[in-house]
């Protein structure tokens, strides 16, 4: 049994969440949030409430309950207030920049990187803090992870790109005899 699969998601009072032919919507007061769902759960909404059921009790049912739910969850939150990642790019002469669509990155290269900003994120960089925030979990988490791939936290310096909240495990150089 999905101990998230079972829970009850309340409709925040600003939401509106419908379900049909597959697809849910959930309209806030930040926008709005597509996404198709398999018709293996059942998606009850009533009474200001999301519930979910399986629909059989084969092991695909089992797995995607929870899942379901915690999309919904996300989503619902999503629309209501904007998640955010902040990545921190540490090294001398490294610099981030925003120009309209594109963030231009410095990352000791021999040439500028330049990353596509998706359609519905916002990217900010001062001071080499680049926040990233939207109403879609998973666009922001992704935008993020690609960033940081770019230039990942080495483990002797920390040059390179870190999440706010990441600690970067340190080496020890060599010793000098």
């Amino acid at each position: 049994m999905s101990r998230v699969g079972k829970q009850q998601l309340v409709i925040p009072a600003n939401t509106e969440v419908t379900y049909t032919d597959g697809v849910l919507r959930v309209k806030g007061p930040l926008g709005t949030l597509e996404k198709s769902f398999k018709d293996v759960v059942a998606i009850n909404i009533a009474d200001g409430m999301v519930t979910f059921a399986q629909k059989g009790d084969d092991s695909f049912a089992r797995a995607i309950w929870g899942t379901y739910a915690s999309h919904v969850k996300n989503m619902i939150a999503g629309v209501n207030a904007p998640y955010t990642k902040k990545l921190i790019l540490e090294g001398v002469g490294f610099k981030s920049d925003v120009k309209g669509t594109d963030l231009n990155l410095a990352l000791g290269f021999s040439h500028p990187v330049v990353v596509k900003i998706p359609e519905g994120l916002t990217v900010t960089a001062e001071k080499n803090v680049v926040t990233i925030s939207g109403i879609n979990k998973e666009t922001v988490g992704q935008f993020a992870s690609s960033v940081r791939a770019l230039k990942k936290p080495e483990p002797y310096k920390g040059k390179g790109f870190h999440y706010d909240d990441e600690v970067v495990r340190r080496k020890a150089g060599k010793k000098s005899a």
